[in-house]
């Protein structure tokens, strides 16, 4: 049947005669379509009333009947569940069946970011990182691959291999090394006497063939040192036993020193006395058993270092009531010496100096006394010394003698202001025995002062002695009365 387009009242064919037009150039095989309601818009034909049309008539026929218009295109879209909606009224879905079974022509999705299946969510293709010139997804390079390339010149063989086991590793120090690790340590405990931090370091550091080198290694540092550190080195050791090393640790520790004895005396002559000492000490602290210095044959290849020390430490031993007295086998250093002794001690060095005028050696034997605290005595004792000896060469020999020390830092400003302090309190005694006390002292503080290393506290605080009155002056020494009191 034949489709015939009848003009309007107005002479425009309707738009349903339109639209069967198009539907009739994409689809040739259909012939008439249905209108909604079976009738034309304009009702007056005869065959408008069966719900047909007549093909509307050619453009050059109609020109002046209708305008032209161009066909719209039909393009298929497709929400997020997949419903197709079609451009004109549904007639795709209508001429070509289900909405799944119509493609869009390629030219239409060419350069469409969506998904080029039929049931997909609307989403841009490979989430949004594919396209010309472009690596990934942003942030992409920051997670982990999952395959690698072993043909990628940055593949690593062995971080894929995952038969490897870590295991903590610690290197075993050497001697030297070790030396270096423990002379710190054992210096700093010189400092705050703590044996517990020093077990503590010990522990850090250790391995099992290192702990006889223990002793060995503290016994050479104190060899270097006054006697108080070597007590402290003494009561180390004891601290140490049973905790860190042991007795046999120990006395292999002493055989290494034993074997050493040659070039350590090259460096400390008295080395084998002192290693002697340490023996004895060792055995009273019930570290080392007696026979190790009893039996010295049962050592191999003793040197004549080693038996020397082994002798001091057996004669240590068998002394009436040794192992009594070797609780002070280093003697009573620092602080623990009775104050007389001290003051004894810093008289002798004061005289030692007056006759020989060494004022290096004066400055060893200030140290070997390990008193920092009681430098102020030794400043008391050189000025009461100057002032008994009413001698301009001693003047000078004390106020160098007190400069070095303050240049030298031995005898801090603290220490300096007290020793004169001492003094001036003292004046009234001391100008019983020496008369003319008063006027070395002026010219004593005079001298010091133009050396530099006294303090404006002590030139403020320097006593002067009244000038005595006489009778003949009038008053007689007494005080007169604040008035006068007026006759009548």
């Amino acid at each position: 049947m034949e489709v015939e387009a009848v003009p309007n009242q107005n002479g425009y064919a309707s738009a349903e005669s339109r639209e069967s037009s198009v539907e009739r150039e994409l689809n040739g095989d259909i012939k008439a379509v249905e209108l909604n309601g079976g009738t034309a818009a304009g009702g007056s034909s005869p065959k408008a009333q069966n719900g047909l049309m007549k093909k509307p008539a050619n453009v050059g026929d109609s020109h002046d009947l209708r305008i032209k218009k161009k066909a719209k295109r039909l393009i298929q879209r497709q929400n997020s569940r997949g419903e197709s909606n079609g451009a004109v009224g549904g007639l795709p879905a209508a001429i070509n069946g289900s909405a799944k079974d119509y493609v869009v022509p390629q030219r239409r999705w060419k350069n469409s970011r969506r998904s080029r299946s039929g049931y997909g969510r609307g989403l841009p293709k490979k989430g949004g990182a594919g396209g010309k010139g472009v690596w990934g997804l942003p942030g992409s390079e920051a997670l982990e691959e999952l395959y690698e390339d072993e043909n990628d010149p940055n593949y690593d063989s062995e971080s894929n291999d995952q038969n490897v086991v870590l295991t903590e590793v610690i290197p075993e120090l050497t001697t030297e090394e070790f030396f270096k690790l423990a002379e710190p340590i054992v210096l700093e405990y010189y400092e705050h006497g703590d044996t517990h931090e020093v077990a503590v370091n010990f522990d850090d550091i250790l391995t099992g063939f290192l702990r006889p080198y223990v002793t060995s290694v503290i016994v050479e540092i104190a060899l270097d040192h006054k006697d108080s550190q070597r007590e402290m080195t003494s009561v180390l050791i004891s601290d140490l036993y049973g905790r860190v090393i042991t007795a046999k640790d120990i006395e292999k520790g002493f055989e290494i020193l034993l074997a050493n004895l040659p070039d350590l005396t090259l460096d400390t002559p008295d080395a084998p006395n002192i290693v002697g000492n340490f023996l004895a000490r060792a055995v009273a602290d019930d570290c080392l058993p007696p026979k190790f210095v009893t039996k010295p044959s049962e050592h191999a290849e003793v040197n004549e270092h080693a038996m020397t020390a082994i002798r001091r430490a057996d004669t240590l031993l068998h002394m009436k009531q040794g192992w009594a007295h070797l609780d002070n086998v280093w003697g009573m250093g620092g602080p623990l010496r009775p104050v007389k002794t001290i003051t004894k001690q810093m008289t002798l060095l004061l005289k030692e100096y007056l006759s020989s005028r060494d004022i290096q050696e004066a400055h060893r034997c200030l140290r070997e006394l390990e008193v920092p605290h009681f430098h102020h005595e030794l400043v008391y004792e050189a000025v009461v010394m100057t002032l008994e000896s009413i001698s301009q060469t001693t003047e000078e020999a004390m106020c160098a003698l007190l400069s070095s020390l303050d240049k030298a830092c031995l005898v801090l400003p603290a220490g300096m202001e007290q020793g004169f302090l001492r003094v001036f309190d003292d004046m009234a005694d001391i100008v019983l025995d020496v008369p003319l006390a008063y006027i070395i002292l002026d010219r004593f503080v005079e001298r010091c002062n133009r050396a530099g290393f006294i303090t404006d506290k002590i030139l403020s605080n320097m006593p002067s002695r009244g000038r005595k009155r006489f009778v003949s002056e009038g008053d007689g020494g007494h005080i007169k009365p604040p008035t006068i009191p007026i006759r009548d």
